[in-house]
């Protein structure tokens, strides 16, 4: 399993948001791409990076600075977050991001998914991000009347082969993921599925990767000293 350790950008600073609520933000570096060098240094195999700025507004907010990183460290990035064209998309790839992540634009203009998917094949990833089983959008202010798990089905039919899935409710709370949607999810689709929301503990790790997760995003846990990067990395 493949563990992401995130670096969500806003303002320019790497943060943190509790629940996605923009008025409950935590600054935790000015740099962005010195916190992506320490994840690589720590062991990292590969690197969540979410532009707060762009997923809100629909603009690659943080564009640069997220080319900076890429050309910074010499292991893959994924990025996400206001990714609504392709130009955006064939930008990034042409600088260095290994994979790139579709969020809301994946429900509003599912054309485009297509077209991304038909281009770009598995550099294209989805990021669902439900609240009580239904898929929220513009970065997490909105929720749909989209089932998750009809999103799901339909992304494979698409030909999507690799999908962020993240429980907002227990995103950034410490709390643990949701290990029943997690597995549910997972076991729905033979897409890679990674986990993301409430991961705290080595114990979470563990269990997300006993139900078989391709991967799991790690942020809070993280930054606030919960979990040691080394530690997980080692029992993974």
């Amino acid at each position: 399993m493949i563990i992401f350790p995130a670096i969500d950008i806003l303002n320019g600073q790497c943060v943190r948001l509790i629940q996605g609520d923009y008025n409950q933000e935590k600054v935790y570096s000015d740099s962005p791409v010195n916190m992506a060098k320490k994840w690589e240094e720590k062991g990292a195999a590969y690197i969540h990076i979410v532009d707060l700025d762009g997923a809100k507004t629909g603009d690659s907010i943080n564009k640069s600075i997220i080319q900076d990183i890429a050309k910074s460290v010499n292991i893959p990035i994924q990025v996400g977050g206001g990714i609504r064209s392709l130009d955006i998309i064939s930008t990034y790839l042409d600088n260095g991001v290994s994979r790139v992540i579709i969020g809301t634009a994946a429900i509003s203009d599912p054309d485009f998914l297509k077209a991304a998917v038909k281009k770009y094949g598995d550099k294209i990833a989805v990021s669902l991000d439900a609240r009580n089983g239904f898929v929220a959008t513009d970065g997490w202010t909105d929720t749909s009347e989209v089932k998750a798990l009809d999103l799901v089905k339909n992304l494979e039919k698409i030909g999507v082969k690799t999908i962020v899935y993240t429980d907002i409710a227990k995103d950034g709370m410490l709390q643990g993921p949701n290990l029943e949607e997690q597995q549910t999810i997972n076991e729905a689709t033979a897409m890679n599925v990674i986990a993301s929301g409430g991961v705290t503990t080595k114990e979470d790790v563990e269990n997300l990767q006993a139900l078989n997760m391709y991967g799991t995003i790690i942020g809070k846990a993280l930054y606030d000293g919960k979990l040691d990067f080394e530690d997980v990395v080692e029992a993974k």
